[in-house]
């Protein structure tokens, strides 16, 4: 597999606070990594860093085998794209020009979108099954659809690398599948290499290849959701002993929710 992303002992400090420490890890050509760890613990920050919203930090990041301090704010967007947490704001466009504007990284601004940027609209809007809702504004669209919208402006970039906060967040559990089944999609059709942020610790271990733990601002854990879905790890990164039980479906161990009160 090929070496997409290199993260070496990167540490971040934001207002005289260190909120990274020694960050450490690789991604490789169609890994699908989460990224889980207790409120706080740094894993929007990291995923901030990758991108370059926050640039005055100390170590090495390494994309495609060149330092993000080298490329120009589109090249990075060619390569690496970036789907923040849901913020709940529906902004005044239909669905395809929403999808077109994450175009820019490509675009010339004094000019329409090309059929370039119009072929790939459509890949990200058929991948995503929203082709026939296409000309309904943003607004009009439900949490599921919404979310797949996003989703499909990300696609649209073109980049190798899917940077996800929290993809499932304000949905309900249907929706939630919907996704998590689209983004299974997206890594293994089309080849993307995903790292999202996840709170939910059992569609983490489903979803991904490789689980990555962070507990104030470090990295305890990198390894399999087999090794991860364990008392001890679990503890050590977010200060409890679960339950486990194995999946009817696949070997995986999942946590069981402990009764209201203890039993």
């Amino acid at each position: 597999m090929t070496l997409v992303v290199s993260v070496k002992n990167l540490s971040v400090c934001l207002s005289g606070q260190e909120i990274l420490r020694d960050i450490s890890f690789d991604l490789h050509t169609g890994d699908f990594a989460c990224l889980v760890g207790p409120n706080g613990s740094g894993k929007t920050s990291l995923l901030r860093c990758l991108i370059r919203v926050y640039s005055h930090w100390r170590g090495e990041v390494v994309a495609f085998g060149k330092p993000i301090s080298l490329f120009t704010q589109k090249e990075l967007a060619q390569c690496l794209a970036y789907l923040p947490q849901a913020d709940g704001i529906a902004p005044p466009y239909t669905v395809e020009d929403f999808v077109l504007m994450a175009r820019y990284p490509f675009a010339n601004p004094f000019l329409p979108p090309n059929q370039e940027d119009r072929r790939a609209a459509e890949d990200a809007l058929r991948m995503t099954d929203l082709w026939s809702l296409r000309h309904r504004v943003m607004r009009t669209l439900s949490g599921g659809e919404r979310q797949r919208a996003d989703l499909a402006a990300a696609l649209a970039q073109q980049a190798k690398v899917l940077l996800l906060d929290e993809p499932t967040t304000f949905l309900d559990m249907p929706h939630q599948e919907e996704v998590r089944s689209l983004l299974h999609r997206i890594n293994r059709e089309w080849g993307v290499t995903i790292l999202a942020v996840m709170h939910d610790l059992n569609a983490a271990a489903l979803a991904a290849n490789r689980i990555l733990g962070l507990r104030d601002g470090r990295l305890l854990f990198s390894g399999s959701p087999n090794e991860f879905m364990t008392p001890d790890v679990v503890k050590t990164l977010f200060g409890f002993s679960p339950q486990f039980v194995r999946h009817p479906q696949v070997p995986v161990q999942m946590i069981v929710p402990s009764p209201a009160g203890g039993a």
